[in-house]
């Protein structure tokens, strides 16, 4: 049964794990919670980040041997509810490990945060709001 302690996790391809790592743990602050590089046949390799002893992860996957070319939308969003302003020197922070600041595509996201692409091109929103039925 799904409850709000289910671990939850969202998985990606990605291009380059390391640039993966520097632009979500040096950049945004995550923990890495995994990484394995598999060099036996058939088998990826994985970093998985995400806040220590939270219940999610986000999984970053890469196959060698049949690499995947990310396809991110405008509209694919990794959204962080930081419930407060976006500091500044987040954002400079992540721009530095790899990522670009852009406006959204939709205009909800630029009033109430700031959006990143990430060294794949996929979309980190940091939301000034706090998640909840009344946001």
């Amino acid at each position: 049964m799904i409850d709000p302690t289910s671990h939850i996790r969202v998985a990606r391809p990605s291009r380059d794990l390391a640039a993966a790592r520097h632009f979500y743990v040096d950049g945004l602050g995550l923990d890495v919670l995994w990484r394995t590089t598999g060099r036996a046949p058939g088998e990826h390799d994985l970093l998985m980040v995400g806040p220590s002893g939270g219940f999610w992860h986000f999984e970053l996957t890469h196959d060698p041997e049949r690499p995947l070319e990310p396809t991110p939308t405008v509209d694919d969003l990794f959204v962080v509810y930081l419930g407060a302003p976006v500091d500044e020197a987040l954002i400079t922070r992540l721009v530095a490990s790899g990522g670009t600041r852009v406006p959204a595509h939709n205009p909800y996201w630029d009033e109430h945060g700031v959006t990143i692409t990430d060294p794949d091109g996929y979309r980190l929103v940091l939301c000034t709001r706090t998640w909840g039925k009344a946001d």
